[in-house]
């Protein structure tokens, strides 16, 4: 295949402290006979990593498995992703070598996956989700809060840039490239004061002790499908599917179909400034599905935070629901365009688009425990003190 390499290797084996100690894997039964799936990944340590755990889990339910090594043009290339075409761009060549059959099944983080549909292929399982929000890694130990005016912190995303901005700390954005180990380097060698990376990358890799913050969602809303995998077989492919399916997890499969339900009806592509996150929680009676969204311009001149509340037998609908409280309420009026290394503003009162009347607006004192939808999760020993942005709109999705 032009412009990939794809090598052969046997998995390493994965020792247990790389396990999840509370998964558990089946046997295969009827129509999942055991067999050689070849497993395909992009060449990065934290991707390598992925694959290794989904790997085990097949390996235990008693499949044999090759890991397949396929470079993508994303993980070649230091240009931003904003002008190569968005982090779809690490999931086309896995996709290709799915088609072509030089592989069974890919591994993709499930928010690099673009969120149309790729004819002759399926998800045919989303594993349990990972801690789904960011981290700072910064100089000193130092929190956000605590990171004086001016200084750098380095993210190529403008979902993180633009909630930055929301916080109105003057901190210096810089776009970086590059993998985890590049990432955290660039803060130890002192060419930024902090990098900012999804909590789940840094888990998986084995340094999370490195993150000096882990930042509440209130925050910094996730990007959709943050800490979750996707792993992807061809539609037709049933005996690899079968074989693949016990991975799957319901619960996780609800909150990241919400939320890429949100995006895809945004029309916006993966490094647009867009967050959310939805979450399973008790209703009255019943569990409830909470979504909760932020759009916003990566300057900070303006942004959106709306949230839902339905059934989680809905979660499309849900998603659906709330993009178009999003747009009627200005979000589709906004470029993602920023210049890199320019100052994070807070967002004038002026500017701010407020909800519309027929919206209640919320804050965690007066929201948790009232009835009218999902409490924001409290603020724990890793958050730190920074501001908070402007509080969700919420509405009830029957």
């Amino acid at each position: 295949m032009s412009g990939m390499r794809v090598h052969d290797d046997q998995v390493p084996s994965v020792s247990t402290a790389q396990a999840d100690p509370g998964a558990s894997v089946r046997a295969p039964g009827a129509g999942s006979a055991r067999r050689l799936i070849r497993l395909g990944t992009r060449r990065s340590a934290l991707a390598t990593t992925q694959a290794q755990w989904v790997a085990h889990r097949l390996r235990a339910a008693g499949h044999e498995v090759r890991l397949v090594e396929v470079t993508t043009f994303g993980d070649t290339s230091q240009a931003a992703l904003t002008t190569i075409g968005g982090t779809g761009v690490f999931a086309g060549a896995l996709r290709a070598a799915l088609l072509e059959h030089d592989i069974d099944v890919a591994v993709h983080s499930l928010k690099d996956l673009p969120v149309v549909p790729q004819p002759g292929l399926v998800v045919a399982a989303v594993p349990v989700r990972e801690d789904p929000r960011d981290a700072l890694v910064a100089r000193d130990g130092l929190t956000l809060g605590e990171l004086p005016p001016g200084s750098t912190v380095g993210t190529g995303s403008p979902r993180r840039s633009a909630q930055l901005a929301a916080l109105g700390l003057g901190l210096v954005v810089q776009d970086i490239r590059g993998n985890v180990d590049t990432r955290l380097a660039a803060v130890h060698s002192g060419r930024y004061d902090a990098v900012l990376l999804a909590r789940a990358g840094l888990s998986r890799l084995g340094r999370l002790k490195e993150a000096t913050q882990v930042l509440d969602p209130i925050q910094m809303l996730p990007a959709p499908g943050q800490g979750a995998l996707a792993v992807e077989c061809r539609a037709d492919d049933t005996a690899t599917a079968a074989a693949v399916a016990p991975l799957d997890d319901a619960d996780t499969r609800t909150c990241v179909t919400a939320e890429r339900s949100l995006l895809a009806a945004l029309e916006a592509g993966c490094t647009a400034p867009i967050g959310a996150l939805a979450e399973l929680c008790e209703g009255v009676g019943d569990l409830e599905l909470s979504l909760r969204a932020f759009v916003g311009t990566v300057d900070g001149s303006a942004q959106l935070r709306r949230s839902v509340v339905g059934s989680p037998e809905r979660p499309e609908r849900l998603g659906r629901d709330l993009a178009r409280r999003l747009l009627s309420d200005g979000a589709g009026q906004w470029s993602t365009a920023a210049p890199s290394g320019a100052p994070v503003h807070p967002v004038p009162e002026a500017s701010r688009l407020h909800p519309t009347d027929d919206v209640v607006d919320i804050d965690d004192s007066h929201h948790h425990g009232q009835g009218g939808g999902p409490a924001p999760p409290p603020a724990d020993a890793e958050a730190g003190q920074a501001s908070h942005p402007e509080p969700l709109a919420t509405e009830r999705v029957s």
